[in-house]
């Protein structure tokens, strides 16, 4: 019962009881007290409830004259009441069938005493009504088809795109993924062979070390300490050569203020060169050796991390240009349920080479670190040396200093990573768009799954069609197909080749309506055609044949008469399952954003044994918006995907997201490695402790960091 009802219904109570006051209507039957206080009887229908969809054929009766004016107060006893039509009950509607709710009854018959036996039974079945069922839970299931998911959005909606990433800085030039990868690909044999060569550099760097603390002597004239200190810096020259191209970036990056682990690799380099060439021209031997084992250690990371980095974006650009017209994949913030969920929608390689080229996740965390762990680097220093009356010690604390705090994994967190991502990405069909679109990746969000993300083309057969009664076969078939066509369904390929086959032409549709009972209605050429599942036929009581038994099928109806059944065969992909799987494990919640009447809940779960309890349903509206070719995009690209299904479009959004906790949490222990490295070669260089800060105990310090480092970089692929 509506809330006009209600209103009504207690207005004309308040009168009639002030009429009637204590008087016994043991005689009076209600259609005599109804006549003698000028109410008419009430008729047996109504208006239709405005949430009903109005089929074709089936209008809704206006009600008579306009809405009646309630009164504010009882009138005084006496006082004839003024002459208001009841409401008319509305007759049996299609969403009755849906959903049985008990007959509604008018009110009045609750409050008079001692009537007929129909009058007491019409006021128990109200009382029954008002106590057992809840008013909001039947508005919602009138609005709704059982299943469908409604979202709860928060006031504070807007609040939740302070988390997107923002382009801090001026976007990079847009140059093609193809011309991206022959960049990235030239000198990369080379950068691979100068590693090899610094990794040897490094071994005969930790021999010369190895042998005077195992208390063995080298051969002469090597044994002669200015002489192993000119060797060690020799081995550090030549290291330095082989990377000065990453070392030279390091050091521009300092000239434009935006330091980095790279920075302070090569100041690290400078300094302990410097150092070495000190020592080996000193009047007196030296009794130490430079940090060039560890400088050389921290470059074969160095360029072995801007290897795999390098190898990574050069397999990403490749697999961005091999589809001209690739699926783009954002994340639109608060699109379901106040939750940022990703889109794949057709588009182009546009903004994939701009942001492929940025600076990634480890950079910048380091770009904010980095300058205050130079500043402490020469605070330092200068405090252990000069500021204790020994500057013959300030290139010592320098090197010691920025070798400690320039960690060594430093150019793996991303690169690594990254590398193993982007070969098992591109097997599947999908590239990231680099760190702009991964650092919006996050728990909790979603991720709208369409036709084709299920059934990708191929894997929905028409089985064979049958046209009833004398309807011509190609009208059938156009018909179907245009609404199909218009509907934007996932089946729309498979009709209109059907039809093609068949030398039809499609129609044009008018008055095209979604019904949320599975099926769609339009005009064509003066028919009234029903197009949709064997439920929404029965809805719409079209009869069909008797001992029917066909799991997935499109019915035809024009004019209320069924004119064609078209049998279905869906076949499940196999990476459907995986897919499905790894999303969830993510806590990203799939919505079903699907057009095809046929693909429901039920079907998914019953027919394919999907866990369709843990996948939102929208109603069919909000279904149609959330598939919308048309829609708003988020502006930052996450990823392209150059292949059809959900298997692609899963593993993007996973490996972001794998990738991002992974970055930053390396990044986090490449800090912590830093500032604990600071403090403890502050420490010892103030005490002029060279002997527990030796080149083998501090390497030994800077390859504990590295291990999780490490581990962290070689499993994240692995999902």
């Amino acid at each position: 019962m509506s809330d006009r009802d209600k209103k009504l219904n207690k207005g004309e109570l308040i009168d009639i009881k002030s009429l009637i006051g204590d008087a016994d209507g043991g005689d009076f039957t209600l259609d005599d007290i109804m006549a003698e206080y000028g109410h008419p009887a009430p008729p047996a229908e109504g208006p239709v409830p405005d949430n009903v969809v109005a089929f074709p054929g089936r209008q809704a009766v206006p009600p008579p004259g306009g809405e009646p004016e309630l009164p504010e107060e009882a009138p005084p006893s006496g006082a004839l009441p003024p002459e208001q039509p009841l409401p008319q009950e509305a007759p049996g509607t299609e969403e009755e069938k849906i959903t049985p709710f008990p007959k509604k009854r008018n009110a009045l018959s609750a409050l008079v005493h001692d009537l007929n036996r129909r009058a007491d039974d019409y006021a128990d079945h109200m009382f029954e009504e008002d106590e057992s069922i809840d008013r909001a839970e039947v508005r919602r299931l009138e609005r709704l088809i059982p299943g469908t998911d409604q979202e709860e959005v928060s006031e504070e909606s807007p609040g939740r795109q302070r988390h997107l990433p923002r382009r801090e800085e001026p976007p990079l030039p847009d140059v093609p993924p193809q011309e991206l990868a022959r960049r990235y690909g030239k000198g990369l044999g080379w950068l691979r062979t100068r590693t090899l060569a610094v990794l040897l550099l490094a071994v005969l760097a930790l021999i010369q070390t190895l042998i005077p603390a195992a208390g063995a002597a080298l051969p002469e004239p090597l044994d002669q300490p200015a002489l192993q200190c000119a060797l060690s810096a020799g081995l550090l020259g030549l290291g330095v050569l082989l990377s000065a191209d990453v070392l030279l970036t390091g050091l521009v990056r300092a000239c434009l203020l935006k330091f980095g682990m790279d920075t302070l690799a090569a100041l690290a380099c400078l300094f302990t060169l410097a150092d070495g060439l000190r020592l080996a021209s000193a009047p007196e031997d030296p009794q130490r050796l430079p940090y060039s084992l560890v400088c050389l250690a921290g470059l074969f990371f160095l360029l072995h991390g801007s290897y795999h980095k390098k190898c990574a974006l050069r397999l990403s650009c490749r697999t961005a240009a091999s589809a001209a017209s690739p699926y783009r994949i954002t994340l639109d913030p608060g699109k379901w349920n106040d939750k940022n969920t990703y889109a794949k929608w057709s588009g182009t390689q546009e903004d994939f080479g701009s942001q492929i080229q940025a600076d990634d996740g480890a950079q910048r965390i380091f770009r904010r670190i980095c300058p205050l762990l130079f500043l402490g680097d020469i605070a330092f220093a200068l405090m252990a040396s000069t500021g204790a009356g020994h500057p013959e010690r300030l290139l010592w604390a320098l090197s010691a200093l920025f070798t400690a705090t320039a960690a060594f994994g430093s150019a793996l967190v991303c690169g690594r990573p990254f590398h193993k991502t982007a070969r098992r990405l591109s097997v599947s069909g999908a590239a990231l768009a680099g760190w702009p679109g991964i650092a919006a990746s996050r728990r909790g969000c979603c991720v709208l799954l369409t036709d084709g993300d299920l059934f990708p083309p191929g894997y929905v057969e028409l089985n064979g069609y049958k046209v009833m009664s004398d309807f011509p076969a190609e009208r059938v078939v156009a018909y179907t197909a245009t609404l199909i066509r218009d509907s934007g369904s996932g089946l729309t390929t498979l009709f209109h080749n059907q039809l093609r086959a068949m030398g039809g032409l499609m129609r044009n549709a008018e008055a095209l309506q979604f019904h949320a009972g599975g099926g769609l209605s339009a005009n064509i050429r003066g028919d009234q055609v029903l197009v949709g599942s064997a439920a929404f036929m029965k809805l719409m009581e079209v009869r069909l044949p008797q001992g029917l038994n066909v799991k997935n099928a499109v019915f035809c109806a024009i004019d209320g008469e069924l004119a064609g059944i078209f049998a279905l065969n869906y076949t499940l992909p196999d990476t459907v399952f995986p897919a499905l799987e790894a999303l969830m494990m993510e806590k990203v919640e799939p919505v079903l954003a699907t057009r095809d009447f046929n693909l429901i809940p039920a079907m998914l779960q019953q027919r394919f044994k999907l866990a369709a309890d843990k996948m939102v349903f929208p109603d069919v509206e909000r279904r149609r918006q959330l598939s919308d070719p048309e829609q708003e995009h988020d502006g930052v690209l996450a990823a392209l995907l150059c292949r059809e299904g959900l298997l692609p479009f899963a593993e993007a959004i996973t490996a972001a997201k794998r990738l991002r906790w992974a970055v930053r949490l390396g990044a986090t222990l490449c800090c912590a490695s830093s500032l604990l490295g600071l403090a403890l070669a502050a420490y010892l260089t103030s005490l002029g402790a060279y002997t527990s800060l030796s080149p083998p105990n501090l390497l030994i310090y800077m390859l504990t960091w590295l291990a999780p480092v490490w581990f962290l970089s070689g499993w994240v692929h692995r999902f």
